[in-house]
């Protein structure tokens, strides 16, 4: 019953992370250091189009994440996108993260723990 719980939590936290960044940071334009960020990767030209795609994305990602369909194949998303943009980002943009080069660390933690919610918590159907 605890474990259910638990994964239950973590489903809605890790969802609420991606609606919350889709909406406040990105499509309300609230965290201009995302504008910056893909500004220094891409170029200024694609900054505002990119960002508020990016935060419809991450919308439809909640979405998908509390709709519970294809929970395996979200979570490998999930963590696929996560890594890659920390990555990206650690590589061309150290300075903007809000931790720094700590950020990597977050996101490997989120990642193991989208993993361990998805492959030992989750009830098994």
């Amino acid at each position: 019953m605890i474990r259910n719980i638990v994964s239950h939590a973590i489903t809605i936290l890790s969802g609420l992370v991606w609606l919350v960044n889709g909406i406040y940071a990105k499509i309300l334009n609230k965290v201009h250091r995302h504008e910056e960020i893909v500004r220094r990767i891409l170029g200024k030209a694609y900054e505002r189009p990119l960002i508020l795609t990016i935060g419809i994305l991450e919308v439809l990602m909640a979405i998908w994440i509390f709709s519970g369909i294809k929970s395996k194949l979200n979570v490998v998303c999930q963590i696929t996108i996560v890594l890659t943009m920390n990555l990206l980002e650690f590589i061309f943009a150290k300075d903007l993260l809000l931790w720094g080069k700590w950020n990597a660390l977050y996101a490997l933690l989120f990642a193991v723990v989208l993993y361990i919610n998805e492959c030992h918590l989750k009830p098994k159907n």
